[in-house]
């Protein structure tokens, strides 16, 4: 029980790195999950940037242990992502970057909302086009 435990926290813990990244792009579709996505987003990079573990890997490897699995060394992304992307282990250099393309990716999103025309409003009755 205490795998499976570890299991769904890793999940949970991949679909936020993916809701960091990119849920910008659901933002642009219903700007109000702002609220949601700029808290995310701040923890995510503020993570990379300091170089500090996330605090649901020692949890996964606390749950994994007591379950009888060996737990891991290193961050999420190191022993997760990293591996799908780049054969060697996490450096410092490439926590930056994968902290910047968060960055960059949010900014060139939030840029865009900002920057949309608003939506024209049908001016009268007889104006039968929709904003």
């Amino acid at each position: 029980m205490l795998r499976l435990a570890a299991d769904v926290l890793v999940a949970v813990h991949a679909a936020f790195v993916v809701y960091v990244t990119l849920g910008g792009l659901l933002v642009l579709r219903w700007p109000r999950t702002a609220w949601a996505h700029v808290p995310a987003v701040i923890w995510g990079i503020t993570i990379e940037f300091g170089g500090w573990v996330c605090p649901l890997t020692p949890i996964e490897n606390h749950l994994r242990q007591r379950g009888g699995s060996a737990g891991y060394e290193g961050d999420f992304i190191e022993h997760y992502v990293l591996p799908l992307l780049y054969p060697v282990s996490l450096t410092r250099s490439s926590q930056m970057l994968l902290g910047s393309l968060a960055l960059i990716v949010n900014a060139a999103v939030y840029w865009r909302l900002l920057n949309r025309s608003p939506r024209r409003q049908p001016s009268g009755p007889n104006d039968l086009r929709s904003s």
